[in-house]
């Protein structure tokens, strides 16, 4: 009875079996790329994900894990992605009435008429960036003006990855620094420092690189060549205005919709209300567009609500004389974001299944065994946060776990808890976009209908900024140190107010 009882010892893996799931990982979906090219996301990667997911499973079995510790892991690894998806779901359904509403064709064609081709790029990265930070959303952002902009750029004839990678760019530099934003409060939070230090602290890194993508835009901008745009955007704004009523009392369901984000209501209900507000628009501006979706002898009011249904759950596209534009305003819905969910759900079950066995407690402790310097230390950091990006595929995650991790040798060393805050923002934050299976990049490569990996090379400031964050600290750069005796007075009302 005794040894019946007794549970077996939990073996700890060797570096190398860690690996052996990412490894798995990373050839089967080089393999998909190859094979599938961009239609990855339509199951090939949940696929391998799920599979990977299996390979850590067995070793987490052989290491004397039990399977029901590893499916918990699993169920709570999804828990925690949730947020994520029913903000997802109810995206899809915005970016139908947002169509139907004549929200989004009236962005793009008051953007045609207003914004020269050359200044472009850098005009998407200045306003993703100016709403983000006033929203603290990069996911709002996106979702909304980033998809105006993004038909205005294809409009203009410029490279979808272009766009895209300016208006994300724009759209993770607000998140970052707004006080508003979850990720710019999670990082003080987990490292141990005030929100206003971290923000101040942030600029060091972020503002030289923001700088330096806006530069690279806008000489992209004036060498790209824009020959046969102006025919283009003729056709295009002919084509808008036959198909849709254009007032600017549209902009009220944008502006309305940061209005109340800026008022710290939510994110699920402000976009859920956002979604209803430009249904009542589609029904008063939009009547024709209301009948044509109907498709049947209904009376408006029945023809009102079969139209905004169809607009949040399913597939809804507005034809028209231009490829371009029927290009433009073509959505998927609520339906349209299912594949992006499976991806989500089979990328958290593989996090939880590396955790459940300690392979990423494995990997990330052999990473810190590295870091001997200053510098090195904060590139082990940033590291980890790309690490956990890759594997565990959550923002939240990417900035939570090595948070915790590193804060100890931190403090050992003699760093200010904003060095470690800092770090995790530059590249736990800004990383997660650029992979295709994390919730971040499967997300806004749905939303804007552009692959992640289309878009990742134009991303310069999601590239540059962890790449500047470490030659500052290599180069010792105002990293902040506690003075002598310093280090002892703050610690000690960390700990008198601790619950543990």
């Amino acid at each position: 009875m005794l040894l019946r009882n007794m549970k077996k010892k939990i073996k700890t893996p060797s570096l190398i079996l860690a690996l052996v799931p990412i490894l798995f990982l990373i050839l089967f979906l080089a393999l998909n790329v190859i094979f599938f090219k961009d239609d990855t996301l339509s199951g090939s990667n949940q696929i391998i994900l799920l599979l990977a997911a299996s390979v850590a499973s067995i070793i987490s079995i052989r290491l004397n894990h039990s399977w029901e510790h590893i499916l918990q892991s699993m169920v709570a690894s999804i828990g925690k992605a949730m947020p994520s998806i029913l903000i997802l779901l109810i995206i899809g359904s915005l970016a139908g009435t947002w169509l139907i509403s004549g929200v989004v064709p009236a962005l793009i064609y008051y953007g045609l008429k207003i914004i020269h081709p050359s200044v472009f790029l850098f005009t998407a990265i200045i306003v993703s960036g100016l709403v983000s930070l006033v929203t603290g959303s990069s996911w709002s952002t996106i979702a909304t003006i980033g998809v105006a902009l993004l038909g205005i750029g294809r409009a203009l004839g410029i490279h979808d990855g272009l766009v895209a990678g300016a208006i994300i760019s724009g759209a993770y530099f607000g998140d970052k620094m707004s006080p508003l934003s979850d990720t710019t409060n999670l990082a003080p939070a987990v490292a141990g420092t005030d929100l206003f230090t971290h923000v101040r602290y942030m600029i060091l890194t972020t503002g030289p690189s923001i700088i330096i993508a806006m530069i690279i835009y806008i000489i992209i901008g004036f060498t790209y060549n824009f020959d046969t745009v102006q025919t283009d955007i003729n056709s295009v704004l002919a084509n808008i205005e036959g198909s849709f009523n254009i007032n600017p009392l549209l902009f009220l369901v944008p502006v309305i919709l940061i209005v109340i984000i800026v008022l710290k209501i939510p994110p699920l209900p402000s976009l859920l209300f956002s979604t209803l507000l430009a249904g009542v628009f589609a029904v008063i501006f939009q009547p024709q567009i209301i009948r044509n979706l109907a498709v049947g002898d209904f009376n408006y009011i029945t023809a009102s609500y079969i139209s905004i249904m169809k607009a949040m759950f399913g597939e809804v596209s507005i034809s028209t004389t231009d490829k371009v534009v029927n290009e433009l305003f073509t959505t998927g819905g609520m339906a349209g974001m299912l594949n992006t969910v499976w991806l989500i759900l089979s990328a958290m079950v593989f996090g939880g299944a590396m955790e459940a066995g300690g392979l990423l407690k494995r990997i990330t402790r052999s990473i810190i065994k590295m870091a001997h310097s200053t510098g090195s230390l904060i590139a082990s950091t940033a590291g980890t946060c790309v690490f956990f990006n890759l594997t565990a595929s959550d923002q939240y995650i990417s900035i939570v776990v090595p948070g915790k991790m590193f804060a100890k040798t931190y403090r050992e060393r003699g760093l200010k808890p904003e060095v470690l805050s800092r770090t995790l923002e530059d590249a736990g934050t800004l990383t997660s976009v650029l992979i295709p299976w994390n919730t971040c990049g499967a997300t806004q490569s749905r939303v804007l209908g552009v692959s992640t990996l289309t878009y990742l090379p134009y991303c310069f400031f999601n590239l540059i900024n962890p790449i500047v964050a470490i030659i500052i600290a290599y180069l010792n750069i105002k990293i902040r140190r506690y003075k002598e005796g310093e280090l002892v007075e703050e610690a000690v009302p960390e700990h008198s107010h601790s619950k543990h």
